[in-house]
């Protein structure tokens, strides 16, 4: 908001899931408001999307709240796919606008619904010690409370979508639950052991700091809390995993090791699993490069369309 120089005017904007940040003029009571900017009227020419707010509570007994988008055509008596994101608490984001544009890193909203995706964006809480635990807790519960309240979820076709603190979530929740028909896992860490004694390259930094008091939030060191670094780690529970998963990690990234995605990779393809990895070489942590957001667009999207919408395999999906 930029006020008028005697305060009796204003200048702000104001936004919503389907609403640009466009600016507004009006008195400093916010009377008399006349629009100033109209930055996407082509928006009109597309099919577009909502968001509303969902409740639930979390097996742990927590009060959460989520996000939930849907076609701008939404038919309640037919059966949607659904991609769920999710990183920690997100639910403040209900009235965002999310231009449609390549991603670098997570699937875009906007694109998601006007593709006739429903897409779940869960607020997650987590447990010092347990934060494995605490998103399986948060994201599941939050995915089944939907499923038996709304019979327009197609609950045979759901995919889940994180990067980087998401991308470690993704790759432990697949190791614990078979109802995601297929999985997106950006940056992942899926060895605490290894990834305790790496470096984040960006800052020259050790990563202990990260996993003993920041967001990986074990609150011990390894040596304190051998047996928890180990149950957070999805390595050692590979063999669970029945759910396709396509792998980013980049060989530049300067926050999450590289090598926690080839380790990923690795494990899957030894024990005989489903699983791609993309490496966008030179790239960091996000992509920056526009021919690789396409890309990368394209993939994820191809990969979701196949296992969830029955559309035919991608070439680049084929093993060879």
């Amino acid at each position: 908001i930029v006020f008028s120089i005697d305060g009796s005017a204003c200048i702000w904007r104001k936004e919503s899931f389907t609403e640009f940040p466009e600016l507004y003029h009006s008195d400093a009571q916010f009377k008399n408001i006349q629009k100033l900017s109209e930055t996407n009227p082509q928006q009109n020419n597309y099919i577009w999307g909502t968001s509303e707010l969902v409740a639930w509570e979390s097996f742990n007994k927590d009060n959460l709240q989520g996000i939930l988008c849907k076609p701008e055509n939404f038919d309640p008596a037919k059966k949607y796919p659904m991609i769920v994101y999710f990183y920690e608490k997100k639910s403040d984001n209900l009235h965002k606008y999310n231009t449609p544009m390549p991603i670098g890193t997570v699937i875009n909203w906007s694109y998601c619904v006007s593709n006739g995706y429903l897409v779940f964006i869960p607020d997650v809480v987590f447990r010092t010690g347990d934060p494995a635990a605490s998103s399986y807790d948060a994201i599941v519960s939050g995915v089944k409370s939907l499923i038996d309240k709304y019979d327009f979820i197609d609950k045979d076709n759901i995919g889940f979508n994180g990067h980087s603190w998401g991308g470690y979530q993704t790759a432990y929740l697949v190791t614990r639950t078979n109802m995601f028909k297929a999985a997106t896992s950006g940056a992942p860490v899926v060895n605490m052991i290894s990834g305790y004694g790496g470096i984040r390259w960006e800052s020259g930094k050790s990563r202990m700091f990260q996993y003993e008091h920041t967001q990986s939030r074990m609150g011990a060191t390894l040596w304190e809390q051998p047996d928890a670094y180990i149950r957070n780690s999805s390595i050692f529970s590979i063999p669970n995993i029945q759910t396709p998963v396509l792998i980013m990690h980049n060989d530049q990234d300067g926050s999450v090791m590289w090598e926690q995605g080839i380790e990923f990779f690795m494990a899957m393809r030894r024990l005989e699993k489903p699983a791609w990895l993309l490496n966008y070489k030179g790239e960091d942590h996000a992509l920056a490069k526009w021919d690789n957001r396409m890309d990368y667009t394209n993939k994820v999207m191809g990969f979701f369309d196949h296992y969830l919408k029955g559309a035919p395999q991608p070439d680049w999906m084929r093993i060879r």
